[in-house]
């Protein structure tokens, strides 16, 4: 997936930051309600790590209860990106 799509498509700028709070808010909504009917695992992956850099991604096992391959995949990705925010590299 395209991330310049996505930030189009569910918050209908390249940059957020331009948003208002109300704007940002409805643009979020967007989102978990995409990430919320969508089927396909790959798109579904993305539409949560894309939640997850805005701090609105459900935890993994709320997120991907019926599916663990993702749900391990989304617990390696906090992993990561943990280790990334502490100690800069992975």
């Amino acid at each position: 997936m395209d991330l310049e799509a996505l930030l189009l498509h569910f918050f209908e700028t390249d940059d957020p930051a331009t948003l208002t709070e109300d704007e940002f808010e409805l643009a979020i909504e967007r989102l978990k309600i995409g990430f919320g009917v969508e089927r396909d695992a790959g798109r579904k992956f993305a539409l949560w790590t894309l939640l997850h850099t805005f701090d609105a991604a459900p935890l993994p096992a709320e997120a991907f209860a019926k599916e663990p391959k993702l749900k391990a995949a989304a617990e390696d990705y906090l992993s990561a990106a943990f280790r990334l925010e502490r100690f800069g590299d992975v």
